[in-house]
């Protein structure tokens, strides 16, 4: 039996994957919905990225970010006598535009449980399995922000519902499903925005009568919200600021929108160590904007605004709190009271769920190792700060800018959501 390494690639864009109809052009599996895919002689890592070109057109390099690459398996056709060693990779994708080639009949972006609903090519599922993210992705990633991390927690549950829904073996029953949802809303308790958007999936399933079906409808429901208040948000913030010269930090994909919204006169990144996202914040800013961006460091933060020129300090928020003060990357504090001290606004744009009735938030601690090995040292390396409400002019959601009696009332309103945890 002749054995040959192929590639198998998901690319995701926002939460849905593109997935391929196999065209009569192909040796195998002809009609059948596949995702990217190639033999893999040698460098399974540099064929997943030559068949990203090749079969979509998108250039690797420049629109994906690897996210993960799944242990290989292997996959028996005795037909056609072939012993597939499967390498699975996940690609987030920041665009859709997709130029197939002659391989391919039809393309869609769909949600990945697709597969388990479409004839496909043999264990795409297998292979989505095993990049695809878990409760341990949301608990352990230190790269990207909150609202990245509530999406992958509802496409977790999503998953795990849909797998129940299709019958596949070693699915959750219901009382299962709940303990995942319980695990997931929990797995990260400096992120509000997981624990909210979990809440609000795991109770709309439970009223609409406690089912797995249920449970796949609220978060996908929970998806398309996510989406739709994360864009809302940084819409109204970039009509506020347009034309303005915007300092920024940290990595948040609204934020993000919302300086390319804004057509900006110049933008200020520091590069928001410890992680240093900042400066890939920076690259990506320039490559997206007709305006001049600077990268600096925190230390010079304060410093550049006044010499900058700055108008605005526009950051994320991991938490908005009750109280009015809100939660974000370290560094974050000590800009926005130095910008208030210059008579700098601070602006703060991000979805409503990240509202939290909290008071006492989890500041997170980074590995000691990343500031010294000396043991005789006591290290302090939070991954957070908080930041007084009365240096904050204004807090950008997708229900508008809200005041401290709207945002109290918020955060009301999240309790209530996690009732059905207790």
């Amino acid at each position: 039996m002749q054995e040959t390494a192929v590639v198998t690639v998901f690319l995701r864009h926002g939460t849905d994957v593109l997935l391929l109809r196999r065209s009569d052009r192909v040796g195998s599996y002809r009609g059948r919905w596949g995702a990217v895919a190639g033999h893999a002689e040698g460098d399974p890592d540099a064929a997943a990225r030559q068949e990203i070109r090749e079969e979509t057109g998108i250039d690797p390099h420049e629109s994906t970010t690897l996210v993960r690459r799944g242990d290989p398996f292997t996959v028996v056709d005795a037909d056609l006598e072939t012993r597939w060693v499967v390498h699975p990779f996940l690609f987030d994708c920041e665009t859709r535009d997709v130029d197939p080639n002659e391989e391919t009949a039809e393309h869609e972006w769909t949600a990945p449980t697709a597969i388990l609903r479409r004839e496909t090519v043999p264990d795409l599922w297998t292979s989505y399995d095993r990049v695809r993210p878990g409760v341990e992705t949301v608990a352990t990633d230190r790269q990207h922000g909150s609202a990245y991390l509530s999406l992958r927690a509802l496409e977790v549950l999503r998953d795990e519902a849909a797998l129940a829904v299709t019958g596949q073996d070693g699915a959750r029953d219901w009382q299962g499903l709940r303990a995942t949802a319980r695990d997931l809303a929990t797995a990260r308790e400096s992120m509000p925005v997981v624990r909210t958007r979990l809440d609000r999936a795991a109770t709309d399933a439970i009223e609409g009568g406690g089912t797995p079906e249920r449970l796949e409808a609220a978060a996908d429901a929970g998806l398309e919200r996510a989406l739709a208040a994360d864009r809302e948000a940084a819409s109204i913030a970039a009509d506020r600021l347009q034309g303005a010269r915007i300092v920024t930090l940290s990595r948040s994909g609204t934020v993000r929108q919302a300086i390319v919204g804004a057509e900006p006169a110049a933008v200020l990144v520091a590069e928001s160590r410890p992680g240093g996202e900042g400066v890939d914040v920076a690259g990506i800013l320039a490559a997206s904007l007709d305006c001049p961006v600077w990268l600096t460091t925190d230390a010079a933060l304060a410093h550049r605004f006044a010499a900058w020129n700055a108008d605005v300090l526009l950051v994320g928020a991991d938490a908005i709190l009750g109280d009015g003060r809100f939660v974000n990357k370290v560094g974050t504090r000590g800009a926005a009271v130095a910008a208030s001290h210059d008579g700098i606004q601070t602006v703060v744009v991000a979805a409503s769920d990240k509202i939290t009735p909290a008071t006492d938030p989890d500041l997170e601690e980074r590995d000691r190792a990343e500031l010294t090995d000396d043991e005789s040292v006591v290290v302090a390396n939070p991954t957070f700060d908080v930041t007084p409400g009365d240096v904050v002019d204004a807090v950008v959601t997708e229900r508008g800018v809200l005041d401290a009696d709207e945002v109290a009332a918020v955060a009301d309103e999240h309790r209530e959501l996690a009732t059905w945890r207790r």
